[in-house]
This record gives structure tokens, C-alpha cells and sequence, in this order.
């Protein structure tokens, strides 16, 4: 159970990265002198973050489930 809510957590995070990169490619967050800021390669970046973060949240999600099922 506990891998489950950590996977969780650390997909949430993931994810959270992965937009604020984003973002900051799209020049919307950070600072002008950001070598992240209007870089489109950060943009991808951010965009294959947030996938991944999508994968461990469901992963983390999936083993959650598995274990109440088994209790």
C-alpha cells in the first residue's frame, strides 16, 4: 500500500514539474533571464514530464486499487 501512495505522490510532483516547465517554454511563468524561458525544447520537455508523471500517477493508482482489492 505504501508504494502505491508514494508512486502517487511522486507522479503528482512529476507532473507539477513538467507543467511549470511548460509553461515557462511557453514564456507564461519565470523570470525573463531563465534560460528555460520562451525555449521551445522546454516545451517538450515539459510535455514527455507531464506523460510521465500521468504513467507513475496511474501506476501508483493501479497498485492502490489492487491492494484495497485484496484486503
Amino acid at each position: 500500500m505504501k508504494g502505491g501512495f508514494a508512486a502517487i505522490g511522486i507522479g503528482i510532483a512529476i507532473i507539477i514539474f513538467g507543467m511549470i516547465f511548460f509553461l515557462q517554454g511557453k514564456s507564461i511563468v519565470g523570470p525573463t533571464t531563465s534560460f528555460m524561458y520562451s525555449n521551445p525544447q522546454w516545451i517538450v520537455n515539459g510535455q514527455w514530464l507531464i506523460v510521465a508523471g500521468i504513467i507513475i500517477l496511474a501506476t501508483g493508482i493501479g497498485i492502490s486499487l489492487l491492494h484495497l482489492r485484496s484486503s
